[in-house]
């Protein structure tokens, strides 16, 4: 008899655990950016201290991407999501696999290949935000 009193009246749910406001892709994208113009001022100039310091940004900004893409695959994409992108576990992969490659490379291709990993997961993002 408790049980049925106190039992809830209505049943909620949601498909993130906070409003979801709070989720965006373009915050690993103005990382991963950064990482890019930070490999383009690597080649431009050959200063050893330069390359040092450039180095240390380079990394912490693809971590910080790596971060945010991260979060969107565990907190904000649900079941529903990766059943209607069945491509989205492989594509949060390769991202992450490309920033890695871009934190350890002072190519500038390779900032943009994550860069353009980034884009494909905004763009579904984005799609799930209309449903």
């Amino acid at each position: 008899m408790l049980s049925r009193l106190f039992a809830p009246k209505v049943k909620a749910s949601a498909h993130c655990d906070l409003p979801c406001g709070v989720y965006d892709p373009a915050q690993a994208r103005i990382e991963a950016e950064s990482v890019k113009a930070v490999q383009e001022k690597m080649a431009a100039n050959d200063d050893a201290h330069f390359q040092a310091r450039a180095t240390v940004i380079k990394e912490q900004r693809a971590e910080l991407a790596k971060h945010h893409v991260s979060v969107l695959w565990s907190d904000y994409f649900k079941p529903p999501h990766f059943e209607k992108y069945p491509e989205l576990h492989q594509l949060v992969n390769d991202t992450l696999k490309a920033l890695s490659a871009a934190k350890a490379s002072k190519d500038p291709a390779t900032g943009q290949k994550a860069l353009d990993y980034i884009a494909q997961i905004d763009k579904i993002f984005w799609e799930t935000k209309k449903a």
